[in-house]
Protein backbone atom coordinates (compact mmCIF):
# COMPACT_ATOMS: atom_id res chain seq x y z
CA UNK A 1 0.00 0.00 0.00
CA UNK A 2 1.30 3.46 -1.31
CA UNK A 3 2.61 5.10 2.24
CA UNK A 4 0.20 8.39 1.21
CA UNK A 5 -2.74 5.72 1.40
CA UNK A 6 -5.06 5.67 4.77
CA UNK A 7 -7.01 2.63 5.91
CA UNK A 8 -10.46 3.33 6.16
CA UNK A 9 -11.73 3.06 10.05
CA UNK A 10 -13.99 0.40 10.50
CA UNK A 11 -16.39 2.53 12.35
CA UNK A 12 -16.88 4.33 8.43
CA UNK A 13 -17.03 0.82 6.74
CA UNK A 14 -16.58 -2.31 8.43
CA UNK A 15 -13.80 -4.38 6.45
CA UNK A 16 -15.67 -7.58 7.42
CA UNK A 17 -13.92 -10.52 6.22
CA UNK A 18 -11.66 -8.58 3.57
CA UNK A 19 -8.74 -6.31 4.09
CA UNK A 20 -10.00 -2.87 4.94
CA UNK A 21 -10.43 -0.22 2.32
CA UNK A 22 -8.14 2.24 1.54
CA UNK A 23 -8.82 6.51 1.65
CA UNK A 24 -8.80 8.34 -2.02
CA UNK A 25 -10.40 11.92 -3.07
CA UNK A 26 -13.65 11.31 -5.78
CA UNK A 27 -12.76 11.93 -8.74
CA UNK A 28 -14.55 14.73 -10.74
CA UNK A 29 -17.44 13.93 -12.45
CA UNK A 30 -17.80 13.73 -15.92
CA UNK A 31 -20.65 14.53 -18.48
CA UNK A 32 -23.81 12.25 -19.14
CA UNK A 33 -22.91 12.08 -22.71
CA UNK A 34 -19.55 10.52 -21.51
CA UNK A 35 -21.05 8.41 -18.69
CA UNK A 36 -23.15 6.31 -21.70
CA UNK A 37 -22.34 2.36 -21.97
CA UNK A 38 -22.73 0.34 -19.26
CA UNK A 39 -26.71 0.51 -19.45
CA UNK A 40 -26.73 -0.43 -22.97
CA UNK A 41 -24.78 -3.41 -22.33
CA UNK A 42 -27.47 -4.11 -19.47
CA UNK A 43 -30.13 -3.56 -22.13
CA UNK A 44 -28.96 -5.48 -24.79
CA UNK A 45 -28.94 -8.60 -22.08
CA UNK A 46 -32.65 -8.09 -21.25
CA UNK A 47 -33.51 -7.65 -24.34
CA UNK A 48 -32.99 -11.11 -25.61
CA UNK A 49 -35.55 -13.71 -23.57
CA UNK A 50 -37.91 -11.70 -21.41
CA UNK A 51 -38.66 -9.23 -24.62
CA UNK A 52 -38.13 -11.08 -27.19
CA UNK A 53 -39.75 -14.61 -26.27
CA UNK A 54 -41.73 -14.90 -23.08
CA UNK A 55 -43.46 -11.81 -22.52
CA UNK A 56 -44.33 -12.09 -26.31
CA UNK A 57 -45.29 -15.57 -25.61
CA UNK A 58 -47.90 -14.70 -22.50
CA UNK A 59 -49.27 -12.47 -24.78
CA UNK A 60 -49.78 -14.81 -27.10
CA UNK A 61 -51.15 -16.74 -24.21
CA UNK A 62 -53.17 -14.46 -22.55
CA UNK A 63 -53.38 -11.05 -24.40
CA UNK A 64 -52.24 -7.94 -21.88
CA UNK A 65 -53.98 -9.48 -19.08
CA UNK A 66 -50.18 -10.15 -17.08
CA UNK A 67 -48.49 -7.18 -18.88
CA UNK A 68 -48.76 -4.71 -16.02
CA UNK A 69 -46.94 -7.14 -13.94
CA UNK A 70 -43.45 -7.05 -16.60
CA UNK A 71 -43.79 -3.09 -16.33
CA UNK A 72 -43.56 -2.90 -12.44
CA UNK A 73 -40.65 -5.97 -12.79
CA UNK A 74 -38.43 -3.33 -14.87
CA UNK A 75 -39.58 -0.69 -12.57
CA UNK A 76 -38.18 -2.58 -9.50
CA UNK A 77 -35.19 -3.71 -11.01
CA UNK A 78 -34.48 -0.16 -12.13
CA UNK A 79 -34.12 0.85 -8.72
CA UNK A 80 -32.22 -2.26 -7.17
CA UNK A 81 -29.36 -1.60 -10.23
CA UNK A 82 -29.12 1.51 -8.92
CA UNK A 83 -28.37 0.07 -5.36
CA UNK A 84 -26.09 -2.38 -6.87
CA UNK A 85 -24.11 0.76 -8.15
CA UNK A 86 -24.35 2.60 -5.39
CA UNK A 87 -21.85 0.39 -3.64
CA UNK A 88 -19.32 0.51 -6.73
CA UNK A 89 -19.92 4.53 -6.28
CA UNK A 90 -18.84 4.71 -3.03
CA UNK A 91 -16.12 2.34 -2.96
CA UNK A 92 -14.90 0.77 -6.40
CA UNK A 93 -14.93 -2.64 -5.82
CA UNK A 94 -18.34 -4.77 -7.04
CA UNK A 95 -21.51 -5.14 -5.15
CA UNK A 96 -20.78 -8.78 -4.98
CA UNK A 97 -17.54 -7.57 -3.00
CA UNK A 98 -19.41 -5.87 -0.78
CA UNK A 99 -21.90 -8.61 0.23
CA UNK A 100 -18.98 -11.22 0.42
CA UNK A 101 -17.62 -8.53 2.96
CA UNK A 102 -20.31 -9.91 5.13
CA UNK A 103 -19.45 -12.95 4.73
CA UNK A 104 -17.71 -15.54 2.45
CA UNK A 105 -20.12 -18.34 2.17
CA UNK A 106 -21.98 -15.71 -0.16
CA UNK A 107 -19.23 -16.64 -2.28
CA UNK A 108 -19.72 -20.16 -3.07
CA UNK A 109 -23.38 -19.70 -3.12
CA UNK A 110 -23.44 -16.70 -5.40
CA UNK A 111 -20.73 -18.59 -7.61
CA UNK A 112 -23.07 -21.68 -7.76
CA UNK A 113 -26.21 -19.84 -9.05
CA UNK A 114 -24.13 -17.46 -11.33
CA UNK A 115 -22.89 -20.71 -13.35
CA UNK A 116 -25.73 -23.20 -13.15
CA UNK A 117 -28.56 -20.71 -15.10
CA UNK A 118 -25.87 -19.23 -17.41
CA UNK A 119 -24.43 -22.58 -18.76
CA UNK A 120 -27.47 -22.99 -20.43
CA UNK A 121 -26.96 -22.00 -23.89
CA UNK A 122 -30.79 -21.10 -24.47
CA UNK A 123 -29.84 -17.98 -26.60
CA UNK A 124 -27.14 -19.48 -29.04
CA UNK A 125 -30.06 -22.23 -29.78
CA UNK A 126 -32.53 -19.79 -29.74
CA UNK A 127 -30.65 -17.86 -32.67
CA UNK A 128 -29.69 -20.51 -34.29
CA UNK A 129 -32.90 -21.56 -34.98
CA UNK A 130 -34.05 -18.37 -36.25
CA UNK A 131 -30.58 -18.37 -38.84
CA UNK A 132 -32.35 -21.77 -39.85
CA UNK A 133 -35.75 -20.51 -40.58
CA UNK A 134 -34.64 -17.46 -42.52
CA UNK A 135 -32.93 -19.80 -45.13
CA UNK A 136 -35.70 -22.88 -45.17
CA UNK A 137 -39.46 -23.20 -43.37
CA UNK A 138 -39.06 -25.15 -40.25
CA UNK A 139 -41.53 -28.45 -39.59
CA UNK A 140 -43.70 -29.47 -36.84
CA UNK A 141 -44.22 -32.41 -34.64
CA UNK A 142 -47.61 -33.50 -33.57
CA UNK A 143 -47.41 -31.11 -30.71
CA UNK A 144 -46.55 -28.20 -32.63
CA UNK A 145 -42.93 -27.91 -31.68
CA UNK A 146 -40.38 -27.11 -34.62
CA UNK A 147 -38.15 -30.30 -35.42
CA UNK A 148 -34.34 -29.20 -35.25
CA UNK A 149 -32.64 -28.37 -37.99
CA UNK A 150 -29.88 -30.05 -39.68
CA UNK A 151 -27.68 -27.76 -39.08
CA UNK A 152 -29.29 -26.05 -35.84
CA UNK A 153 -26.63 -27.54 -33.45
CA UNK A 154 -23.72 -25.99 -35.56
CA UNK A 155 -25.38 -22.78 -36.07
CA UNK A 156 -25.62 -22.35 -32.27
CA UNK A 157 -22.21 -23.84 -31.42
CA UNK A 158 -20.59 -21.56 -34.40
CA UNK A 159 -22.55 -18.06 -32.41
CA UNK A 160 -21.09 -19.04 -29.09
CA UNK A 161 -17.56 -19.53 -30.38
CA UNK A 162 -18.16 -16.51 -32.34
CA UNK A 163 -18.74 -14.61 -29.20
CA UNK A 164 -16.12 -16.02 -27.55
CA UNK A 165 -13.52 -15.26 -30.53
CA UNK A 166 -14.75 -11.59 -30.47
CA UNK A 167 -13.87 -11.52 -26.85
CA UNK A 168 -10.78 -12.85 -26.98
CA UNK A 169 -9.97 -10.32 -29.85
CA UNK A 170 -10.48 -7.49 -28.30
CA UNK A 171 -7.68 -5.17 -26.04
CA UNK A 172 -9.98 -4.46 -23.10
CA UNK A 173 -12.80 -6.46 -22.93
CA UNK A 174 -15.69 -3.68 -22.07
CA UNK A 175 -14.92 -1.76 -24.36
CA UNK A 176 -15.21 -4.27 -26.74
CA UNK A 177 -19.18 -5.27 -25.53
CA UNK A 178 -19.83 -1.95 -25.09
CA UNK A 179 -18.99 -1.23 -29.03
CA UNK A 180 -20.82 -4.22 -29.78
CA UNK A 181 -23.78 -4.54 -27.59
CA UNK A 182 -24.30 -0.17 -28.80
CA UNK A 183 -24.69 -1.09 -32.51
CA UNK A 184 -26.76 -4.32 -32.16
CA UNK A 185 -29.27 -2.50 -29.39
CA UNK A 186 -29.77 0.49 -31.99
CA UNK A 187 -30.05 -1.91 -35.13
CA UNK A 188 -33.12 -3.90 -32.92
CA UNK A 189 -35.13 -0.83 -31.37
CA UNK A 190 -34.94 0.79 -35.04
CA UNK A 191 -36.64 -2.44 -36.88
CA UNK A 192 -39.07 -2.73 -33.66
CA UNK A 193 -40.07 0.58 -33.80
CA UNK A 194 -40.67 0.44 -37.46
CA UNK A 195 -42.64 -2.95 -37.23
CA UNK A 196 -44.68 -1.88 -34.58
CA UNK A 197 -45.35 1.36 -36.11
CA UNK A 198 -46.32 0.52 -39.12
CA UNK A 199 -48.76 -2.15 -37.81
CA UNK A 200 -49.99 0.09 -34.82
CA UNK A 201 -51.53 2.57 -37.51
CA UNK A 202 -53.91 -0.02 -38.63
CA UNK A 203 -55.15 -1.10 -35.11
CA UNK A 204 -55.72 2.24 -32.82
CA UNK A 205 -58.02 -1.14 -30.67
CA UNK A 206 -54.72 -2.72 -29.61
CA UNK A 207 -53.08 0.26 -28.73
CA UNK A 208 -55.81 0.75 -26.16
CA UNK A 209 -55.83 -2.36 -25.30
CA UNK A 210 -52.75 -2.88 -24.07
CA UNK A 211 -53.08 0.83 -22.15
CA UNK A 212 -56.27 -0.05 -20.64
CA UNK A 213 -54.86 -3.64 -19.50
CA UNK A 214 -51.98 -1.37 -17.71
CA UNK A 215 -54.25 1.41 -16.16
CA UNK A 216 -56.59 -1.74 -15.28
CA UNK A 217 -54.19 -4.09 -13.84
CA UNK A 218 -55.93 -7.13 -16.05
CA UNK A 219 -59.26 -6.16 -14.43
CA UNK A 220 -61.63 -7.95 -14.68
CA UNK A 221 -59.75 -11.01 -17.50
CA UNK A 222 -57.19 -11.43 -14.73
CA UNK A 223 -59.58 -13.07 -12.68
CA UNK A 224 -60.10 -15.69 -14.65
CA UNK A 225 -57.96 -18.39 -14.56
CA UNK A 226 -54.83 -18.49 -16.94
CA UNK A 227 -53.39 -20.36 -19.49
CA UNK A 228 -52.00 -23.54 -17.97
CA UNK A 229 -49.36 -23.06 -20.22
CA UNK A 230 -48.44 -19.84 -18.21
CA UNK A 231 -47.23 -21.94 -14.91
CA UNK A 232 -45.95 -20.28 -11.60
CA UNK A 233 -41.89 -20.80 -12.49
CA UNK A 234 -42.74 -19.14 -16.45
CA UNK A 235 -44.44 -15.78 -14.44
CA UNK A 236 -41.36 -16.43 -12.19
CA UNK A 237 -38.88 -16.37 -15.27
CA UNK A 238 -40.27 -14.10 -17.04
CA UNK A 239 -40.32 -11.23 -14.49
CA UNK A 240 -37.33 -11.67 -13.74
CA UNK A 241 -36.20 -11.17 -17.37
CA UNK A 242 -38.72 -8.10 -17.69
CA UNK A 243 -34.88 -6.84 -17.17
CA UNK A 244 -31.19 -8.46 -17.53
CA UNK A 245 -32.19 -10.64 -14.33
CA UNK A 246 -30.26 -12.78 -11.93
CA UNK A 247 -26.53 -12.36 -11.27
CA UNK A 248 -26.56 -10.17 -14.75
CA UNK A 249 -27.63 -7.13 -12.66
CA UNK A 250 -24.92 -7.34 -10.36
CA UNK A 251 -22.66 -7.29 -13.26
CA UNK A 252 -23.44 -3.58 -14.04
CA UNK A 253 -21.33 -2.72 -11.13
CA UNK A 254 -18.64 -3.78 -12.97
CA UNK A 255 -20.02 -2.51 -15.83
CA UNK A 256 -19.42 0.95 -13.91
CA UNK A 257 -16.09 0.34 -12.57
CA UNK A 258 -14.77 -0.58 -15.87
CA UNK A 259 -15.90 2.90 -17.45
CA UNK A 260 -14.79 4.68 -14.59
CA UNK A 261 -17.72 5.64 -12.82
CA UNK A 262 -16.74 7.74 -9.44
CA UNK A 263 -14.07 5.35 -7.01
CA UNK A 264 -14.19 2.85 -9.79
CA UNK A 265 -12.08 4.87 -11.82
CA UNK A 266 -9.14 3.40 -9.55
CA UNK A 267 -9.73 0.18 -10.16
CA UNK A 268 -8.59 -1.88 -13.20
CA UNK A 269 -9.74 -2.92 -15.84
CA UNK A 270 -9.79 -6.80 -17.45
CA UNK A 271 -7.64 -7.27 -20.79
CA UNK A 272 -7.28 -9.91 -23.21
CA UNK A 273 -4.18 -11.65 -22.84
CA UNK A 274 -3.20 -11.81 -26.87
CA UNK A 275 -4.12 -8.14 -28.23
CA UNK A 276 -3.81 -5.98 -24.93
CA UNK A 277 -1.82 -4.59 -22.04
CA UNK A 278 -2.55 -6.35 -18.71
CA UNK A 279 -3.50 -3.57 -16.08
CA UNK A 280 -3.05 -3.43 -13.10
CA UNK A 281 -6.11 -4.50 -10.88
CA UNK A 282 -7.14 -4.37 -7.21
CA UNK A 283 -9.70 -6.24 -5.59
CA UNK A 284 -9.87 -4.66 -2.53
CA UNK A 285 -11.45 -0.65 -3.04
CA UNK A 286 -11.10 2.54 -2.06
CA UNK A 287 -13.57 5.25 0.05
CA UNK A 288 -13.50 8.92 -0.20
CA UNK A 289 -13.47 11.45 3.07
CA UNK A 290 -16.65 13.28 3.48
CA UNK A 291 -15.09 17.09 2.29
CA UNK A 292 -17.50 19.36 0.90
CA UNK A 293 -15.98 18.79 -2.48
CA UNK A 294 -16.24 15.23 -2.13
CA UNK A 295 -19.80 15.24 -1.04
CA UNK A 296 -20.67 17.71 -4.14
CA UNK A 297 -19.00 15.54 -6.43
CA UNK A 298 -21.15 12.38 -5.09
CA UNK A 299 -23.99 13.75 -5.37
CA UNK A 300 -23.34 14.75 -9.21
CA UNK A 301 -22.22 10.96 -10.27
CA UNK A 302 -24.86 9.69 -8.25
CA UNK A 303 -27.48 11.66 -10.13
CA UNK A 304 -25.66 10.99 -13.28
CA UNK A 305 -25.36 7.40 -13.26
CA UNK A 306 -29.48 7.60 -12.33
CA UNK A 307 -30.22 9.60 -15.73
CA UNK A 308 -27.66 7.55 -17.47
CA UNK A 309 -29.59 3.90 -16.88
CA UNK A 310 -32.69 5.81 -16.93
CA UNK A 311 -32.41 6.32 -20.82
CA UNK A 312 -29.96 3.83 -21.56
CA UNK A 313 -31.71 0.75 -19.84
CA UNK A 314 -34.79 1.26 -18.42
CA UNK A 315 -36.80 3.10 -21.06
CA UNK A 316 -35.56 0.42 -23.76
CA UNK A 317 -36.73 -2.06 -22.19
CA UNK A 318 -40.23 -0.53 -21.56
CA UNK A 319 -40.18 0.37 -25.24
CA UNK A 320 -38.90 -2.95 -26.38
CA UNK A 321 -41.30 -4.54 -24.20
CA UNK A 322 -43.96 -2.70 -25.12
CA UNK A 323 -43.86 -2.51 -28.91
CA UNK A 324 -43.04 -6.61 -28.96
CA UNK A 325 -45.97 -7.29 -27.15
CA UNK A 326 -47.88 -4.97 -29.33
CA UNK A 327 -46.26 -6.92 -32.02
CA UNK A 328 -47.50 -10.28 -30.72
CA UNK A 329 -50.98 -9.07 -29.75
CA UNK A 330 -51.60 -7.58 -33.75
CA UNK A 331 -50.00 -11.02 -34.91
CA UNK A 332 -52.31 -13.42 -32.84
CA UNK A 333 -55.91 -11.42 -32.25
CA UNK A 334 -58.42 -9.03 -33.94
CA UNK A 335 -60.30 -6.26 -33.42
CA UNK A 336 -62.76 -7.34 -31.45
CA UNK A 337 -59.99 -9.25 -28.95
CA UNK A 338 -60.18 -12.97 -30.33
CA UNK A 339 -57.78 -15.03 -31.74
CA UNK A 340 -57.54 -15.19 -35.05
CA UNK A 341 -58.70 -18.01 -36.59
CA UNK A 342 -55.43 -20.44 -37.67
CA UNK A 343 -53.09 -17.89 -36.64
CA UNK A 344 -51.13 -20.02 -34.12
CA UNK A 345 -51.58 -23.25 -31.86
CA UNK A 346 -47.89 -23.79 -31.52
CA UNK A 347 -45.78 -24.84 -28.88
CA UNK A 348 -42.12 -24.31 -27.93
CA UNK A 349 -40.27 -21.34 -29.93
CA UNK A 350 -42.70 -22.11 -33.32
CA UNK A 351 -45.21 -19.23 -32.02
CA UNK A 352 -42.04 -16.93 -32.97
CA UNK A 353 -42.10 -18.40 -36.67
CA UNK A 354 -45.68 -18.39 -36.38
CA UNK A 355 -45.12 -14.58 -36.00
CA UNK A 356 -43.00 -13.84 -38.63
CA UNK A 357 -45.80 -15.44 -41.24
CA UNK A 358 -48.57 -13.14 -39.63
CA UNK A 359 -45.92 -10.13 -40.30
CA UNK A 360 -45.74 -11.31 -43.47
CA UNK A 361 -49.33 -11.02 -44.42
CA UNK A 362 -49.68 -7.61 -42.54
CA UNK A 363 -46.79 -5.73 -43.72
CA UNK A 364 -45.14 -7.84 -46.59
CA UNK A 365 -42.29 -10.96 -47.11
CA UNK A 366 -39.70 -8.30 -46.31
CA UNK A 367 -41.35 -7.76 -42.61
CA UNK A 368 -40.61 -11.22 -41.65
CA UNK A 369 -37.46 -11.47 -42.89
CA UNK A 370 -36.48 -7.80 -40.81
CA UNK A 371 -38.25 -9.43 -38.02
CA UNK A 372 -36.24 -12.72 -37.44
CA UNK A 373 -33.04 -10.95 -38.60
CA UNK A 374 -34.13 -8.91 -35.30
CA UNK A 375 -34.70 -11.78 -33.19
CA UNK A 376 -31.06 -12.97 -34.07
CA UNK A 377 -29.47 -10.30 -33.48
CA UNK A 378 -31.61 -9.91 -29.75
CA UNK A 379 -30.61 -13.42 -29.04
CA UNK A 380 -26.40 -13.50 -30.09
CA UNK A 381 -26.61 -10.21 -28.15
CA UNK A 382 -27.92 -11.54 -25.10
CA UNK A 383 -25.73 -14.55 -25.44
CA UNK A 384 -22.78 -12.44 -25.78
CA UNK A 385 -23.70 -10.41 -23.02
CA UNK A 386 -23.95 -13.52 -20.79
CA UNK A 387 -21.07 -15.01 -21.82
CA UNK A 388 -18.93 -12.13 -21.04
CA UNK A 389 -20.93 -11.33 -17.49
CA UNK A 390 -20.93 -14.78 -16.34
CA UNK A 391 -17.51 -14.79 -16.52
CA UNK A 392 -17.02 -11.49 -14.65
CA UNK A 393 -18.88 -12.40 -12.30
CA UNK A 394 -17.54 -16.03 -11.47
CA UNK A 395 -14.04 -13.83 -11.86
CA UNK A 396 -14.54 -11.57 -8.97
CA UNK A 397 -16.35 -14.04 -6.75
CA UNK A 398 -12.76 -15.70 -7.13
CA UNK A 399 -10.07 -13.86 -7.19
CA UNK A 400 -12.08 -11.55 -4.25
CA UNK A 401 -12.39 -14.63 -2.14
CA UNK A 402 -9.96 -17.33 -2.64
CA UNK A 403 -7.27 -16.04 -5.43
CA UNK A 404 -6.64 -12.34 -3.91
CA UNK A 405 -3.05 -13.01 -3.16
CA UNK A 406 -2.19 -15.25 -6.40
CA UNK A 407 -0.39 -13.41 -8.85
CA UNK A 408 -0.36 -16.10 -11.39
CA UNK A 409 -4.14 -16.19 -11.54
CA UNK A 410 -4.65 -12.70 -12.29
CA UNK A 411 -7.98 -11.45 -13.13
CA UNK A 412 -7.70 -11.49 -17.30
CA UNK A 413 -6.40 -15.35 -17.03
CA UNK A 414 -9.43 -16.43 -14.77
CA UNK A 415 -11.71 -14.35 -16.83
CA UNK A 416 -11.05 -16.19 -20.03
CA UNK A 417 -10.69 -19.14 -17.95
CA UNK A 418 -14.43 -19.13 -17.01
CA UNK A 419 -15.28 -17.62 -20.97
CA UNK A 420 -14.01 -20.77 -22.76
CA UNK A 421 -14.93 -23.50 -19.92
CA UNK A 422 -18.48 -21.99 -20.38
CA UNK A 423 -18.30 -21.69 -23.87
CA UNK A 424 -16.74 -25.34 -24.10
CA UNK A 425 -20.02 -26.85 -21.81
CA UNK A 426 -23.00 -24.71 -23.83
CA UNK A 427 -21.43 -26.40 -27.04
CA UNK A 428 -21.58 -29.62 -25.09
CA UNK A 429 -25.31 -29.10 -24.04
CA UNK A 430 -25.56 -28.27 -27.62
CA UNK A 431 -24.19 -31.42 -29.23
CA UNK A 432 -26.46 -33.84 -27.18
CA UNK A 433 -29.38 -32.82 -29.08
CA UNK A 434 -27.53 -34.64 -31.82
CA UNK A 435 -28.07 -37.84 -29.44
CA UNK A 436 -32.02 -37.02 -29.46
CA UNK A 437 -31.68 -35.75 -26.00
CA UNK A 438 -33.89 -32.35 -26.95
CA UNK A 439 -34.98 -29.47 -25.04
CA UNK A 440 -36.85 -26.89 -26.38
CA UNK A 441 -35.25 -23.36 -26.30
CA UNK A 442 -38.98 -22.05 -24.80
CA UNK A 443 -38.00 -24.33 -22.04
CA UNK A 444 -34.85 -23.83 -21.74
CA UNK A 445 -35.68 -20.08 -21.02
CA UNK A 446 -38.39 -21.08 -19.04
CA UNK A 447 -35.40 -22.53 -16.58
CA UNK A 448 -32.78 -20.50 -16.57
CA UNK A 449 -35.02 -17.92 -15.98
CA UNK A 450 -36.68 -19.28 -12.99
CA UNK A 451 -33.45 -19.85 -11.32
CA UNK A 452 -32.40 -15.74 -11.82
CA UNK A 453 -35.49 -15.04 -10.32
CA UNK A 454 -34.66 -16.49 -6.86
CA UNK A 455 -31.39 -15.50 -7.04
CA UNK A 456 -32.64 -11.83 -7.29
CA UNK A 457 -34.56 -12.58 -4.19
CA UNK A 458 -31.47 -13.60 -2.25
CA UNK A 459 -29.30 -10.86 -3.30
CA UNK A 460 -31.37 -8.11 -2.63
CA UNK A 461 -32.03 -8.69 0.58
CA UNK A 462 -28.00 -8.66 0.90
CA UNK A 463 -27.92 -5.45 -0.52
CA UNK A 464 -30.44 -3.77 1.69
CA UNK A 465 -27.99 -4.79 4.62
CA UNK A 466 -24.77 -3.38 2.95
CA UNK A 467 -26.52 -0.25 1.28
CA UNK A 468 -28.53 0.71 4.33
CA UNK A 469 -26.12 -0.31 7.37
CA UNK A 470 -22.45 -0.23 6.35
CA UNK A 471 -22.17 2.56 4.21
CA UNK A 472 -21.55 5.76 6.17
CA UNK A 473 -25.39 7.57 6.45
CA UNK A 474 -24.60 10.61 4.06
CA UNK A 475 -24.14 8.16 1.30
CA UNK A 476 -26.44 5.22 2.39
CA UNK A 477 -29.75 3.93 0.85
CA UNK A 478 -32.02 6.70 2.14
CA UNK A 479 -35.68 5.74 3.17
CA UNK A 480 -38.02 5.46 0.31
CA UNK A 481 -35.28 3.40 -1.46
CA UNK A 482 -35.06 1.18 1.23
CA UNK A 483 -38.82 1.00 1.20
CA UNK A 484 -38.70 0.08 -2.62
CA UNK A 485 -35.66 -2.87 -2.04
CA UNK A 486 -38.65 -4.26 0.73
CA UNK A 487 -40.95 -4.24 -1.62
CA UNK A 488 -39.24 -6.09 -4.42
CA UNK A 489 -37.45 -8.62 -1.98
CA UNK A 490 -41.49 -9.10 -1.26
CA UNK A 491 -42.15 -9.42 -5.12
CA UNK A 492 -39.68 -11.52 -6.37
CA UNK A 493 -39.69 -14.00 -2.67
CA UNK A 494 -43.28 -14.34 -3.37
CA UNK A 495 -43.61 -15.06 -6.54
CA UNK A 496 -39.87 -17.86 -5.93
CA UNK A 497 -42.38 -19.56 -3.16
CA UNK A 498 -44.89 -19.92 -5.42
CA UNK A 499 -43.35 -21.15 -8.62
CA UNK A 500 -41.53 -23.48 -5.97
CA UNK A 501 -44.44 -24.94 -4.65
CA UNK A 502 -46.04 -25.53 -7.63
CA UNK A 503 -43.03 -27.51 -8.82
CA UNK A 504 -43.13 -29.59 -5.37
CA UNK A 505 -46.88 -30.17 -6.00
CA UNK A 506 -46.96 -30.93 -9.82
CA UNK A 507 -43.81 -32.80 -9.93
CA UNK A 508 -43.13 -34.02 -7.25
CA UNK A 509 -45.35 -34.97 -4.43
CA UNK A 510 -47.58 -36.72 -7.39
CA UNK A 511 -44.48 -39.10 -7.66
CA UNK A 512 -43.93 -40.22 -3.74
Amino acid sequence: MPSDEKLVPPEIIPAGTLPPLRERDLPAPIPLRQMIGPSIILAGLALGSGEFVLWPYITFKSQFVLFWACLVAVTMQYFLNMEIMRWTLATGESALTGIIRTSRHWAWVLLILNIIPWMIPAWAKGAAELVSWMITTPQFDAAGRTIPGLYDTWIGIAGLLLCGAILTAGPVVYETVERVQFYLVVFIIVVVMVIAGWLAIGRPDAVAAQVSAVATLGYPQILEPLDPNLTPLLLLGALAFAGAGGTMNLCQSNYIRDKGYAMGAHIGRITSPLTGNEEAITEVGYHFPHTPENMSRWRAWFRGAAWEHFFSFFLTCIVCLTLLTLIAYISFFDSAGQRIPGASQAKDMAFVWDESVRLAELIGPVARWFFLAMGVAILFTTEFGVLDAASRISTDIVKVTWLRDNPRWSEGRLYFTFLWAEIVLACGILILEQFKIRVGALALFQLTAAMNGVVMFLYAAALLYINRWRLPAAIRMPGWRMAVLVVTIAFFGTFSAWAGYDVVSRWIIPRT
